[in-house]
């Protein structure tokens, strides 16, 4: 029935958030956060997570820019556990964009399913991530030489959910709707994007969150996706 299969990037396959958490534990200790009152990292990772989480999801539907996702995840952290603005490290988003796509956490499984389904479909990614740390964690972590094309929303200039990117990624990859499947995690900007565009979708749910009753196809492992497809 398929010949594309179209996968996100960060939360579908690079582990984002085991990532971003040892990137956090070693800057939480590099920049000295103990000494300025935060003596937790694990509230600091926690809180820092949550306001990541919601930043993206309205960068997916262009509530707001990069530039302000990047001026603002750590600066609302910090401000919402007690730092003055002078008191915020100065370097430390800079620090953290350096380092974080340089990790190379995946989900279980994850080549080990892009090989088998390699095998049988042309596989592309579609990521709404930042262009330079995108290109990083697909080159650090081999992921590049499974797919056919590599669709980054900041090069193309709109992002998932938008139709648009995925007229832009249908094309490149000489692929119609009805042969094409989208995999990721997003409610929003994956599945209903892809949905609403006239393509098939399976959510990417490993926490077990509860799964909308018009999302019909949902998978809490990668490896899942070797016996549906």
């Amino acid at each position: 029935m398929y010949k594309h299969i179209f996968f996100d990037l960060d939360h579908t396959i690079w582990d984002f958030d085991k990532n971003a958490e040892e990137t956090l534990h070693e800057l939480y200790h590099a920049h000295s956060l103990k000494s300025l009152g935060l003596h937790s990292a694990d509230l600091f990772i926690e809180t820092y997570t949550r306001n990541n989480h919601t930043l993206w999801a309205e960068y997916h539907v262009g509530k707001i820019s990069k530039d302000y996702l990047r001026e603002h995840r750590f600066k609302r952290t910090f401000i919402e556990l007690g730092l003055s603005h002078e008191s915020i490290p100065v370097d430390f988003e800079n620090d953290y964009v350096r380092i974080c796509p340089t990790k190379t956490n995946l989900f279980p499984d994850a080549h080990d399913t892009l090989g088998y389904l390699g095998n049988k479909y042309n596989l592309h990614l579609i990521s709404n991530g930042f262009r330079e740390s995108t290109e990083i964690k697909i080159e650090l972590t081999g992921l590049k030489r499974h797919f056919k094309t590599v669709i980054i929303s900041e090069i193309v200039g709109v992002n998932k959910p938008d139709k648009a990117i995925f007229d832009f990624a249908l094309n490149g990859a000489a692929a119609e709707k009805h042969e094409s499947l989208m995999v990721g995690d997003s409610l929003e900007a994956d599945i209903y994007g892809a949905l609403n565009y006239g393509m098939d979708a399976i959510y990417f749910n490993p926490l077990n969150k509860d799964k909308p009753a018009d999302v019909t196809t949902q998978i809490s492992a990668l490896k899942e996706l070797t016996a549906l497809l």
